[in-house]
């Protein structure tokens, strides 16, 4: 039972790290373009010919 006592803080805070580093994500425009990155994977860019 004391173990609660440090498991449920600990899980807490790296849930709140989480959630605030999904925030800043969003905020930064890391999810802005989701079809781009489809499309680039389709794009022979890099084969030589």
């Amino acid at each position: 039972m004391n173990v609660l006592v440090y498991m449920v803080p600990i899980a807490l805070g790296l849930g709140l790290t989480g959630l605030f580093g999904f925030l800043w994500a969003l905020r930064s425009g890391q999810y802005s373009d989701v079809d781009g990155a489809a499309l680039r994977v389709l794009s022979d860019d890099d084969i030589e010919k």
